[in-house]
């Protein structure tokens, strides 16, 4: 059986924490964030965990968790 290749796109967009846990960062960042308030931008900085829905997906991706 031939290795499987990771995604890179998907392993630069993920982060496996030590317990598991599968991190992303939150979207709407790159631009139009002078108009947000100060709680906004310092929640958006935060990582959020990915998705249930996604988490098989993921690991099939990326397979060096």
């Amino acid at each position: 059986m031939p290795k499987i290749k990771t995604h890179k796109a998907t392993a630069k967009r993920y982060r496996f924490t030590g317990t598991n846990k599968i991190l992303r960062r939150r979207a709407g960042q790159d631009h139009f964030n002078a108009k947000e308030s100060g709680v906004v931008t310092k929640r958006k900085r935060r990582d959020i965990s990915a998705h249930k829905t996604n988490l098989r997906i993921i690991k099939k991706l990326t397979p060096y968790h």
